[in-house]
């Protein structure tokens, strides 16, 4: 009887440590899915990306002419000594406009600034999406690993109450003794113990898939691989990252936005050329009705600005300076990252064969000093101690596979090659593209693209 039991136990677990797929099990496909959709933090980085863009036709409004309207009306009461006295009601009506014709390039390293900035925060914005699957592979696998090990130790009681109960039965028919039953029954509330500290972990871990996924776990499916999608080599991981990890793209963008933003300032040193236009209508005065209409062009040299836009020049030229230092630095975490992952990915393989020939061994172990008790070769401590050993393998089984799984992901983040193009997700994909086409060029309007 307890030959039939390991072996179905061992089937059992097993088939936890598979993460065998139940039908209504939430692959890890479908879950990378539901963070993409549900995500707040991705949500949030979408609709600042918006907000960036509106900064292209704020920029651009510098080509464009400002009109105003104006209107005014007053009574003006006269009493003179020479007879002229009275009463008017003096109004009139008017429009101005200005049109720039020359700021000093201002405008036009504006709107570079500008795109760039857009470019740079579409790279922010892929550097999110990176994080948030990564954070949705943590979870599913933390769920997946909390799972599998309460499954082990729920079959660890189960053995533990079948050697209890073996003991007391021998100890009734005068074969065994106290110290057996008092030994299993102390293994057992130890494995009392170990399951509650697992059950504590898995809720943990739900409740950590529930904030990053946006819904409870499921019942943990599939897990895809992505071997496929890695670089072959470190050297091959390590070239690809620095061309394409979207914060080293997004740090060099910063450099370009930095340099226009000098070109900016430095621009308000230079003369503004600008025609203003006037139309007025007035009645109602001692003159009577008067319409007038003028045209001025306007040259205005800087000659002193009290220091102001000196000392903005020079801060502007430091931030340059500061963003060559920060892409520097973005590369060299990048490259650390690239290799710590690399190296984590290698361990996990090594330590999941590893595991899987002592998970073997300890199989062996745990029926060859079962059968060997029945004999009276081994004692009851011996076959306690096997279990435990099986037990420790398993569960190590359990988190080289973990471990394996979210290195592989995070080697593929590494490298700027996490996104749900990449996995194939069964999603629409978020074009940020499409929202600047739709507000690049509006002269106006209090609506946004979706109506608000």
């Amino acid at each position: 009887m307890a030959r039939h039991r390991l072996g179905t136990l061992a089937i059992v677990t097993a088939a936890a440590i598979a993460m065998a797929t139940p039908v209504s099990a939430a692959t890890l496909v479908e879950v990378l899915a539901a963070a993409y959709n549900n995500n707040p933090t991705l949500n949030a980085a979408r609709a600042e990306l918006r907000a960036t863009d509106e900064g292209v036709p704020q920029a651009r409004s510098g080509y464009r002419p400002t009109v105003f309207g104006n209107a005014d009306a007053a009574v003006n009461y006269t009493d003179s000594e020479f007879g002229s006295t009275g009463t008017t009601y003096p109004r009139g009506v008017g429009l101005s406009v200005e049109q720039p014709l020359f700021l000093g390039f201002r405008t036009k390293n504006s709107v570079k600034a500008a795109e760039t900035a857009v470019l740079g925060g579409r790279e922010v914005l892929r550097d999110t999406e990176q994080n948030v699957l990564i954070d949705a592979v943590t979870v599913f696998m933390d769920v997946a690993q909390a799972q599998a090990i309460l499954s082990l130790r729920s079959q660890n009681l189960e053995f533990l109450r079948e050697q209890v109960r073996a003991a007391n039965d021998r100890l009734s028919v005068g074969e065994g003794t106290r110290t057996d039953v008092a030994q299993t029954n102390a293994r057992l509330s130890a494995g009392l113990y170990e399951y509650s500290a697992a059950a504590a972990t898995l809720t943990a871990s739900n409740a950590r898939y529930q904030a990053v996924i946006g819904r409870p776990p499921d019942t943990i499916g599939a897990v895809k691989s992505v071997d496929g999608l890695l670089p072959r080599t470190l050297d091959q991981a390590i070239a690809k990252g620095r061309d394409n990890h979207p914060a080293i793209l997004a740090a060099n963008y910063n450099i370009d936005i930095a340099s226009f933003n000098v070109k900016v300032i430095e621009g308000e040193f230079l003369p503004r050329v600008t025609i203003e236009g006037d139309v007025t209508h007035r009645n109602g005065s001692s003159s009577g009705v008067t319409d007038s209409a003028t045209i001025l062009g306007r040259v205005t040299v800087p000659i002193y600005q009290a220091g102001e836009p000196d000392a903005r020049a020079r801060a502007a030229k430091e931030t340059l300076g500061q963003r060559r230092i920060e892409l520097d630095f973005t590369r060299d975490l990048v490259r650390q990252n690239i290799v710590a992952f690399w190296s984590s990915l290698e361990a996990a393989k090594a330590q999941i064969r590893s595991a899987d020939a002592t998970v073997e061994a300890q199989q062996l172990v745990l029926s060859g000093v079962i059968e060997e008790r029945n004999v009276g070769q081994r004692t009851t401590l011996d076959v306690l101690d096997a279990q435990a050993d099986l037990l420790l393998a398993r569960e190590a089984q359990v988190v080289a596979r973990r471990e394996r799984v979210v290195a592989a992901y995070s080697l593929l983040a590494a490298v700027g090659d996490l996104s749900a193009t990449k996995l194939g997700l069964a999603v629409a994909v978020y074009d940020p593209r499409e929202h600047m086409r739709q507000v690049r060029d509006k002269w106006g309007g209090l609506r946004t693209p979706d109506g608000r």
